[in-house]
């Protein structure tokens, strides 16, 4: 597997800013205490102390103050660990310390892509969508600002081939007080403001030439589900994929802290931005309000615990009740442009790559305050670490938890038969 997961590293994404300033203000540094080994919640057989080890490591290396692991092997989950403490008010609204138990909810950032193509293959699967169709056709959009959006489909924007390029024109769902401004709209915007916006520029490549990371084209595909399903996307996701496969806890995010006990831990980073949620200008820590996360819904906005994503990536294991196997068949498969060099290639929601007669699938998540990573591998072995802050300008390397996760997976000599499954679901 390959530790660039996203198509541009984090380093490369804090290097264009998006905005953003160090700070020093309350909230918005990583927790000293941090440094010290975390507190625990949660099982970790014998034979799979190696797991734990890592993390430990890591966590205290990179002073992450919450955290989760997950591992799992066909259809069994067998590790379920919290590590950490964060903030909530009990019911006198008190601020206390909560652990951080395997349930607990992280923001998944990116993970939230192959939910969203699950999505738009159960609505395929259940004859309601064409992966041929295109954009304009489904959304009503114009493409008089360019004649190339017409050739956008909804399998190109599954596939980050849809014409737009970060590089070139910036990533539309981090443009907020851009679009606000070129719109003349008050803040907070939405997605009709930002789809308004991004209608009314010409592309960046011509649509299935290349691949290129695109969180708006997600969003794009958020839109889809709605217009088509005639429900919201959380409502549709909630209903025909995450009840089906057994999955309660996931929920969409919110931009503010509530500082309840909700099950939801904090988010931490240096730096802040001007809020995004109203027009005051406030400076905000960047987690809170720096960005909209409502509107990262379909490419970015789900939160969830470790084990929630586990259990969710079993979907796509086998025909089941979500998913047939031509639908995760069509997940899987090659796009038009082919193996990249590396000899990986991205799907629906996934980066694939073959792993003897099997594959390996696997994906990062990272947004301010936020990192996570989930991966599949052949031998029926699946894993999801999350964190409560990214790398940032002085971090050590974040990315290195994809081949830590994978060594340690591969040096298990035996694995653990007990189900922990019923415990959490």
């Amino acid at each position: 597997m390959t530790a660039s997961t996203n198509g541009v590293t984090r380093r490369r994404f804090l290097q264009a800013g998006v905005g953003a300033v160090p700070a020093l203000a309350l909230g918005a540094g990583p927790a000293r205490a941090a440094a010290r080994e975390p507190l625990v919640s949660g099982v970790v057989p014998a034979a799979l102390k190696g797991f734990d080890d890592v993390m430990k490591k890591y966590i205290t290396e990179r002073e992450i103050g919450c955290a989760q692991l997950a591992v799992a092997r066909k259809g069994r989950i067998l590790l379920a660990r919290g590590y950490g403490t964060y903030s909530v008010r009990n019911a006198q609204n008190v601020p206390i310390l909560a652990r951080v138990q395997p349930t607990s909810l992280f923001r998944v950032a990116s993970l939230s892509k192959h939910i969203t193509c699950a999505a738009i293959m159960r609505l395929v699967q259940d004859g309601r969508l064409s992966l041929s169709a295109p954009v304009t056709t489904l959304l009503g959009l114009s493409a008089a600002a360019d004649p190339r959006l017409a050739k956008v489909t909804v399998l190109r924007l599954m596939q980050h081939l849809g014409g737009w390029d970060t590089a070139v024109s910036k990533d539309r769902l981090w443009l907020d007080h851009t679009i606000s401004a070129a719109l003349d709209v008050p803040l907070p915007i939405g997605h009709a403001d930002i789809i308004r916006y991004s209608t009314a520029r010409p592309l960046d490549f011509d649509p299935g030439s290349k691949m290129v990371y695109c969180n708006y084209g997600y969003a794009l595909l958020g839109r889809i589900i709605e217009k088509v399903s005639g429900t919201s996307y959380e409502s549709y996701v909630k209903q025909r994929l995450l009840a089906p496969a057994g999955v309660t806890r996931m929920r969409l995010g919110r931009s503010l802290r509530a500082e309840s006990p909700t099950g939801e831990v904090n988010y931490v980073s240096k730096y802040t931005n001007k809020s995004v949620v109203d027009g005051s200008g406030t400076v905000v820590p960047y987690p809170y309000g720096g960005f909209n996360m409502p509107n990262q819904d379909a490419n970015g906005g789900w939160t969830a615990s470790a084990v929630d994503m586990v259990k969710f990536a079993m979907v796509f294991d086998a025909a089941g009740p979500v998913l047939n196997a031509t639908s995760i068949a069509k997940l899987f498969a090659k796009p038009e442009t082919g193996v990249n060099s590396g000899g990986s290639w991205y799907g629906g929601g996934w980066w694939v790559r073959t792993s003897g007669s099997g594959i390996n699938t696997w994906h990062s998540g990272s947004m301010p305050g936020t990192f996570t990573y989930l991966a599949r591998l052949s031998g029926g072995i699946s894993y999801c670490a999350t964190f409560n802050r990214r790398e940032e300008e002085g971090s050590p390397d974040f990315d290195v938890i994809d081949p830590l996760l994978s060594q340690t997976a591969r040096a298990v000599t035996s694995w653990p038969t007990a189900d922990l499954t019923s415990r959490y679901f």
